[in-house]
């Protein structure tokens, strides 16, 4: 048996980087195929805007992983280079030494991590052991940079990432988790100090860690928009980064990133995976992800893909600031462009707020049996829903409200990532008197007739499917209704009717129903 054959697997030598292990759904290893799709798309825009010109061909162009773990962006742009630039540079040797000492670089997150990039990268944790295939290197690290960082508190949070000091202030047998990329006051200082006066990186590429842990673990707090603002300052010609969806409609603090995002023109691209366990198997990250690029000399409409179960919808050129958030599937704004056209009030004008009522989802405050003078009181507890009472003298808020007919709708709801979807959970026609806890939002009208009325409406693909080009989390909070018009209480509502109505094409109709499942009127999960 030779060498080779001894690592082999029914004939098959594995990459090492398709076999680990994530640490986390908060620092995910990229798949190699998914980095190397990354990695075409540049390619493609690169040949685009230089000519035809192949950038891995190309000895001057300079990478950074500003937030490697695996190394497998950089070790996949090596392979890349060393194919490429075997015509300028003929001796293989020189070529690698040339290309892992000028061209590609990296700013670890972790300790852990950034020794395993050095090994994708060099063959060696050490960038100048004796097993290294560089050959250019004095110090360990070689162009992998990792110091330990530590975060900046002041009130409890970290000035830079907003990190939980009590979730993060752990002492020295512990990682930080203070990326050095994120805690700079000036990104081109930092990179002076790691890479020296005159290092300008062509192209900046990776996938940052997502969010942070806090609070206890009640919240978490996203950071990924924090690698993106960095990268931008550091004026980069391309910048590509993988990253949860979420932003494009939701994300706790991400507003303002949302904003920048949809009005910056220099996206080129953007393909998006509804469901996270396309891009990373085992994983689940609530909304999908997606990967962008971004071209420093590009201004106009975004090529927008949707990839889900395989199949692709796209590329698409849309521009993504058309909306305060973005529709991700293109072939709903013809949709939706009927139906804002009819300048209609919006539903949630007679939505109800989060916490309408003032109490949190586990309140317990009521008691199971009705006495004088009580209103019900609706809930959500481990998942299944419940009718309590308590004393009328001891709602504080919203007074106005109880008594009203309300059409409550579960506030939170998952279902999966298969379509066609619920999108919404089942609805429930509570009389006047009535009140609730967070669990619900509702919809309140003057009596049973409009309640009814407005519960059909609720029912149809299409009021679940206008929600649903919001919606990007199992949370629908009262903006996620903006796009839902009012309408007459005074029937019933069906799909047909309101098809008519908006003028809905056959083809529209068909593309509704294939992403919202039937919803029958019952009350009940």
């Amino acid at each position: 048996m030779n060498e080779q054959a001894g690592f082999t697997l029914r004939g098959r030598n594995p990459d090492v980087l398709t076999c680990i292990a994530n640490l986390s759904n908060d620092e995910v290893f990229t798949p190699p195929e998914f980095a190397n799709r990354m990695l075409d798309t540049l390619a493609e825009a690169w040949a685009a805007r230089n000519g035809g010109a192949n950038i891995w061909a190309d000895s001057t162009i300079t990478f950074l992983d500003p937030c490697t773990k695996s190394g497998v962006f950089l070790r996949e742009i090596t392979t890349r280079l060393i194919a490429g630039l075997a015509d300028e540079i003929p001796d293989l040797q020189t070529r690698v030494d040339h290309i892992l000492t000028r061209q590609v670089f990296g700013i670890g997150i972790t300790t852990l991590t950034s020794l395993l990039a050095r090994r994708s990268l060099y063959c060696s944790k050490h960038a100048d052991g004796e097993h290294s295939v560089a050959r250019g290197f004095t110090t360990e690290g070689g162009n992998v940079w990792f110091e330990r960082t530590e975060h900046s508190w002041q009130n409890g949070r970290c000035t830079y990432c907003n990190a939980s000091q009590n979730a993060l202030d752990r002492g020295d047998d512990f990682e930080t988790h203070a990326y050095a990329f994120i805690h700079a006051d000036k990104i081109s200082n930092l990179i002076t100090k790691l890479f020296g006066d005159e290092m300008r990186f062509d192209v900046i590429i990776g996938n940052p860690p997502y969010q942070l842990g806090s609070d206890g673990g009640t919240r978490d707090v996203p950071i990924y928009q924090h690698f993106i603002e960095q990268a931008k300052a550091l004026e980069p010609r391309f910048l590509s980064m993988v990253i949860p969806s979420r932003w494009m409609a939701s994300g706790l603090g991400l507003n303002d990133f949302r904003k920048e995002m949809l009005s910056d023109t220099r996206i080129r691209e953007l393909v998006d995976y509804p469901a996270a366990s396309e891009v990373f198997p085992g994983v689940e990250i609530k909304a999908g992800v997606c990967y962008f690029l971004w071209d420093s000399s590009h201004k106009g409409k975004c090529n927008v893909t949707t990839y889900r179960g395989g199949e692709a919808v796209g590329p698409m050129p849309r521009d993504l600031g058309e909306y305060d958030v973005f529709v991700r599937d293109g072939r709903a704004v013809s949709i939706l462009h009927k139906v804002l056209s009819h300048k209609e009030p919006s539903i949630n004008g007679i939505l109800a707020r989060d916490k309408e009522f003032g109490w949190t989802s586990n309140f317990d405050g009521f008691h199971a049996k009705e006495k004088d003078g009580d209103v019900p009181l609706y809930y959500i507890r481990t998942m299944k829903r419940g009718v309590g009472f308590i004393e009328r003298n001891k709602v504080t808020k919203s007074v106005h409200l109880i008594d009203t007919w309300k059409v409550l709708v579960p506030q939170a709801y998952n279902g999966g990532d298969g379509i066609p979807h619920p999108i919404l959970g089942k609805s429930l026609v509570a009389p006047s008197p009535s009140v609730c806890t967070q669990s619900f939002l509702f919809f309140y009208v003057a009596n049973e007739q409009e309640a009814k009325s407005l519960q059909s409406y609720y029912c149809t693909r299409f009021f679940r499917f206008l929600v649903s080009v919001r919606k990007i989390t199992q949370h629908a909070t009262h903006s996620t209704y903006s796009w839902v018009p009012m309408q007459d209480w005074n029937r019933t509502w069906t799909d047909e009717s309101l098809y008519q109505k908006y003028g809905i094409t056959a083809e529209e109709q068909a593309y509704i129903e294939s992403q919202v499942r039937v919803m029958n009127g019952d009350d009940g999960e």
